[in-house]
């Protein structure tokens, strides 16, 4: 593709004032199928599968919503390379090499460029669709970065990072670049993390000792640590009011409701096989979680924390995301 091509690509893709799709669009990845399927939240049906690489396992959309971006992990081969996927006319229209970084992962938008983990590199890059290159790179120094978050008020990134037993977190810097990387001593193999919606708190769900780390973000330490006795933590997420976290306990098949300020268990929906990824609407109204072992989502109803339909978007579901 030309140079001018390029430009006018991401010109149409990122315009300042662009249409949005008029319903709401769920985003499942199929790790196993390499595919991203486009479902009909309103029928629970899926509507178009698009190619991605290979073992997909994460994805973002683009502030517009008109573009999504997928982490492809690999498979039997650590995988290099992001999917950029235009939403309109569902096609992979860029394959982006990211070499020599490794097993990307995680993944987080903001001002318009792709943040991504890269375990074997342990560190954090940053593509940028305009110009079509990854122009910065955030060393971690800590094993198996696996998740990325940007706060909502864009001054802290953090990392989950699974072997080192840490949260590393940046702070933005005045060339809207990131600085002060500093670990956070957490319990054993962080996974899933989320922040509060007032950005006071980052918890963590560990992945190998049944318990949540609660950070104090203005003090960048653990304020507290839960046992919820867990089997396999995978996934953990707030919900949009901050009344509730939920975690997927992959091993043990449930979504695991918890009263966030009371920092009590509330309950265990039981699910599929290897529950994995989580995505709430943005209204609060339902969950949907990825049951990786049964190639199904379920649709969680939050109001009264039971299953009330499932999707069946493709083999081994995991990374989730919505567009409005």
């Amino acid at each position: 593709m030309s140079a001018g091509a390029v430009i006018a690509l991401c010109t149409t893709l990122f315009s300042a004032s662009p249409k949005t799709q008029a319903a709401a669009t769920l985003l499942v990845l199929n790790k196993a199928d390499f595919t991203l399927a486009l479902v009909d939240p309103s029928t629970n049906t899926v509507v178009a599968t698009v190619p991605t690489g290979d073992g997909p396992h994460e994805v973002v959309v683009s502030a517009d919503g008109k573009t999504a971006f997928v982490s492809n992990y690999g498979a039997q081969t650590p995988g290099s390379s992001l999917s950029m996927i235009d939403l309109a006319t569902r096609k992979e229209v860029r394959r982006i090499d990211v070499s020599p970084l490794r097993r990307p992962h995680g993944l987080a938008m903001h001002d318009g460029k792709v943040y991504f983990t890269s375990e074997t590199n342990q560190l954090v890059g940053r593509y940028d669709p305009v110009a079509n290159k990854v122009d910065a790179q955030y060393a971690t120094g800590q094993p198996a970065t696996h998740m990325v978050l940007i706060s909502r008020d864009g001054r802290h990134m953090f990392t989950a990072n699974i072997s080192a037993n840490s949260i590393t977190m940046f702070d933005r810097g005045a060339d809207g670049g990131w600085t002060n990387a500093t670990p956070i001593p957490v319990g054993r193999g962080p996974e899933g993390l989320d922040l509060s919606p007032d950005g006071r708190e980052l918890w963590t769900a560990h992945s190998q000792d049944g318990g949540v780390s609660i950070i104090d973000v203005a003090r960048r330490a653990v304020s507290a640590t839960l046992d919820f006795k867990t089997r396999r933590s995978n996934r953990l997420k707030f919900t949009p009011n901050g009344a509730n976290v939920l975690i997927s306990d992959l091993d043990a098949g449930e979504l695991v409701v918890i009263d966030a300020k009371a920092r009590k268990e509330l309950k265990r929906v039981t699910l599929g096989r290897m529950v994995e990824g989580i995505l709430v609407t943005p209204d609060g109204s339902k969950a949907y979680v990825a049951e990786a072992g049964d190639d199904s989502v379920a649709v969680v109803e939050t109001k009264t924390w039971t299953v009330t339909g499932r999707i069946k978007p493709g083999r081994g579901p995991d990374g989730l995301a919505w567009v409005k």
